[in-house]
């Protein structure tokens, strides 16, 4: 559905964010409509799409097939079958052709993977041990926050503890250390942390079937834009929500492949979706919350650094200070390490008229990002809106009225001292 621009008769706001909010009534982005914040967004886009790809198909391979290994020391070398893994969502033979490129993994992945920074092909091993890679941590940092931020959005979590997960978890992990006697033992010892090893690695496949919808996605908003058809931030926010609308039901599962058997830990038969055990989970703690970067802030509950409670987390890209990145230890600058590599030229050019150069353009792409950020959580707010309320350009002004309330309330979550929104509104901030 496309988010239909229109005035409204209310009143003005008087929100702190007013600006904002009557924008978002009229049908736009948090992020404000200029030239600039479209060719960066876009930009940054493409760039997350690349190694995105390979965070999703390693995801999935973790899930189903290194599984309990108790020294995955392997994990990251992904399988050829996960790369050659027909994306659900591109390619010929897709259930829903979001991109209309290849289904396989991203040429320039590829090319990566082959060559790496130096632009050599070595050994595997010695890219892996030389970081001259895709960085997976950053995509287990978010799966990490998906799975301690439990319970924010659907029936995923309750499953989680139900008798069914339980007794579907067991078989797998008889299955797979069939015929290893330490292990069944440990695990009679200690079936909770076995347990719980399986619950993250539920999580661990949530987040790859999400990624596989969201790398075809901005793969396809690039060649739009390069095509000219992007006029402007809202034309690029409602294809997220129309995309959001289209693919809000796709299955989320768990299978385990051991010795060419499926195992379904999480069937689909459970019904959980993509919007609701997916997307609106992973905005929620990815987006919002997360935690504290280490070697930021004191972990000591002395120092009372952290929060003690967790509805206070405020950590997440829209709140985060980006200036760090490049600290040891600070998950974002694995991710703007990645997308480094996979800039479109006319993104690299506009780093290099801007602040440092190309000196401090980790920097320069961490503010990119958290801009990108804020127009996918437009798009999830417009979503939500639209599902739960009224249309945009509705005469009642009651329903107006609870429009206008439900992005107040949204707005609300930015008014903490820690929130970008203020300064994304203006092109200075870099």
């Amino acid at each position: 559905m496309t988010v239909t621009t229109r005035t409204t008769p209310l009143p003005p706001s008087q929100h702190r964010f007013a600006e904002v909010i009557h924008r978002l009534e009229a049908g736009g982005s948090m992020l404000p409509d200029t030239p600039d914040n479209l060719k960066q967004i876009i930009g940054i886009y493409k760039a997350y799409a690349v190694p995105m790809d390979f965070y999703w198909r390693d995801l999935l391979y973790i899930a189903e097939q290194v599984f309990l290994n108790p020294i995955p020391a392997f994990k990251y070398f992904i399988s050829q079958e996960y790369l050659d893994r027909p994306n659900s969502y591109a390619g010929d033979n897709a259930d829903l052709r979001i991109w209309r490129g290849p289904a396989t993994a991203h040429p320039e992945l590829l090319e990566f993977m082959q060559k790496g920074e130096l632009k050599r092909k070595l050994p595997k091993w010695l890219h892996h041990l030389w970081h001259d890679r895709v960085n997976m941590e950053f995509a287990e940092a978010c799966m990490d926050a998906m799975l301690w931020h439990q319970g924010m959005g659907g029936r995923f979590n309750d499953y989680l503890e139900s008798e069914e997960y339980r007794q579907n978890a067991d078989r797998a992990i008889r299955a797979y250390f069939q015929g290893n006697p330490l292990m069944l033992g440990l695990y009679k010892l200690f079936p909770e942390m076995f347990l719980e090893q399986v619950r993250m690695l539920s999580y661990t496949a949530n987040l790859g079937l999400f990624w596989e919808v969201m790398a075809p996605v901005f793969f396809e908003m690039s060649d739009i834009y390069d095509e000219g058809g992007f006029k402007g931030v809202p034309d690029a926010m409602n294809f997220l929500v129309n995309g959001i609308f289209a693919i809000a039901g796709r299955p989320i599962y768990h299978h385990v492949f051991i010795n060419g058997e499926c195992f379904e830990i999480i069937p689909k038969s459970a019904g959980f979706t993509w919007l609701y055990e997916a997307a609106l989970p992973y905005v929620e703690a990815v987006f919002y919350r997360t935690a504290p970067f280490r070697g930021t802030k004191s972990y000591n509950a002395q120092a009372q650094q952290v929060p003690d409670q967790q509805a206070d987390f405020h950590y997440g890209i829209l709140y985060a200070d980006v200036f760090p990145v490049g600290s040891a230890g600070i998950p974002p600058t694995l991710l703007m390490q990645d997308m480094l590599h996979f800039l479109p030229p006319y993104l690299l050019e506009e780093y290099r008229q801007h602040c440092r150069g190309e000196d401090d353009i980790l920097i320069q792409l961490g503010v990119t990002f958290q801009r990108s950020m804020y127009n996918v959580t437009s798009a999830v707010i417009q979503a939500l809106r639209a599902a739960l309320l009224y249309p945009l350009d509705d005469t009642d002004p009651v329903h107006l009225q609870a429009n206008r309330a439900f992005f107040e309330a949204q707005m609300d979550r930015f008014l903490r001292p820690e929130a970008r929104l203020p300064d994304i509104q203006s092109q200075d901030y870099r």
